[in-house]
């Protein structure tokens, strides 16, 4: 009535795939939400995007994850694939830096599924909400199919 309704935001998913329930994921560190609530997506791609406008925060030596916070900040660790540290950055290219502005949609990292998946490396691509106890709620697009860049996998309130 007085315009006090809490706004939505949309989470865009970061890769094409199915997205999948944290406790879904086939690591118990995650599985568990040791590091925090989120969902992953059944990867099915060799590129990860932003998932909103924000600033990154993060990125790892071993170029498997990153870490990116939203405009309204909130943040969010993206981690692609379980065990894939282990590659120390083979197959890996990220293409962003710390302290960079990044769009909606923009291209973070290449990684070459073909070949983690034939190290036998489960590529899902697991999204961690660091700082979610002080959101309002979230809503996770389960078992949608979701093209990376474009799709909502997930929506929150502040």
């Amino acid at each position: 009535m007085f315009g006090f309704k809490k706004k939505e935001y949309e989470v865009v998913a970061v890769t094409d795939g199915t997205v999948i329930e944290m406790e879904k994921v086939n690591d118990p560190v995650f599985a568990q939400k040791m590091l925090g609530d989120g969902f992953a997506i059944k990867t099915m791609s060799d590129y990860v995007y932003a998932p909103f406008d924000g600033e990154i925060v993060m990125t790892f030596p071993s170029k498997h994850a990153v870490g990116i916070t939203a405009k309204d900040g909130l943040e969010l660790l993206i981690h692609i694939g379980i065990g894939t540290v282990n590659e120390e950055g083979k197959g890996f290219s990220c293409e962003v830096e710390m302290g960079q502005q990044v769009k909606k949609g923009d291209l973070l990292v290449q990684f070459n599924r073909e070949d983690l998946d034939a190290k036998g490396y489960d590529m899902t691509t697991v999204l961690i909400f660091t700082n979610s106890d002080t959101y309002k709620s979230f809503t996770i697009e389960k078992g949608k199919e979701v093209v990376g860049g474009q799709d909502t996998a997930a929506v929150y309130k502040k």
